[in-house]
């Protein structure tokens, strides 16, 4: 392509056959198997969860333009939409888990906040490995034998998984109980980012569409992941502006357009303001030309 740029992969959750319960318990071992072309070291984009747990080896893993060392404990957490490559992990060995999104209801607030990649200890390390065994042993019994298949009974399994490996973070100030109004408000601001961030670039404009007015967005917002409405909708913009020039030959005017701006110079102030330096300059630091990556 021009300029370099690969296009990045982008994968559907395509299930192994008899395992449509939306979740799959897999092994580093068995991905490298499946990918003797070893596709996984270029970027891709999964439309689904990947949730790993590395129990020993080590290597390296990239996740939206950041680099993680990989080694026995670490835990990595891909959310549908990041761009990632698994950078190298031969060595590895370890579960990862596989699951739609809404299969596990509930955890929006800690997808939110939660690194893409951090550290167990050998004991939650251990538990974590008990949970995950158990959900795969569940896992296999419902493929095996689809009349044993409980698909509440692997949510649930993957739910004590996902709770036993969460890192120990500070909760913001005020953070919400699950289920709180103030969860429930921000979860329905996320999705109608996630679904109009290319077209609404004003708080005020998912207030109206939600029912609720800019405090309410900002507080919920501020609550459950210690950031305001504005900035949350401005890092999701420049987010998704930084995957477009890393990743894409569109010209610095098409990814503006892309994203709903009415010039790129309105864009350029947009990303120099956000990233401190203008999209050309980050894109020719960034950029994917001859990157490896899954």
């Amino acid at each position: 392509m021009e300029n370099g740029h690969r296009p990045v992969r982008q994968l559907p959750y395509l299930p192994a056959v008899g395992s449509a319960y939306g979740v799959e318990v897999l092994s580093f071992a068995a991905l490298r198997a499946m990918d003797g072309h070893r596709r996984r070291v270029q970027p891709q984009r999964p439309d689904f969860h990947v949730f790993a747990l590395i129990g020993s080896g080590t290597g390296s893993h990239e996740a939206d333009f950041h680099d993680y060392r990989l080694e026995e404990g670490s835990a990595v957490w891909i959310r549908p939409g990041m761009v990632h490559r698994w950078s190298a992990i031969d060595a590895c060995d370890g579960p990862l888990v596989l699951f739609r999104p809404g299969f596990l209801p509930g955890f929006t607030a800690p997808e939110a906040t939660t690194p893409a990649c951090w550290h167990l200890d050998r004991q939650r390390l251990s538990l974590a490995m008990l949970a995950a065994e158990h959900l795969d042993r569940e896992h296999g019994a419902a493929v095996r034998t689809p009349r044993l298949a409980s698909p509440a009974l692997l949510s649930h399994l993957l739910a004590a998984l996902l709770l036993r490996a969460l890192p120990d973070t500070p909760a913001p100030a005020g953070a919400p109980r699950s289920g709180s109004r103030h969860t429930d408000v921000f979860r329905a601001y996320r999705a109608a980012v996630e679904e109009h961030f290319a077209d609404w670039h004003h708080v005020a404009d998912y207030a109206r569409a939600l029912g609720y007015d800019v405090r309410t967005l900002t507080r919920a917002t501020r609550a459950a992941t210690g950031t305001g409405a504005k900035a949350f909708l401005d890092q999701r913009i420049l987010l998704e502006a930084k995957r477009l020039l890393a990743h894409t030959d569109l010209p610095v005017g098409g990814c503006a357009r892309r994203l709903g701006f009415r010039d790129v110079g309105n864009f350029t102030t947009f990303f120099r303001r956000q990233a401190g330096v203008p999209p050309a300059t980050w894109r020719a630091a960034h950029g994917t030309a001859g990157a490896d990556g899954v």
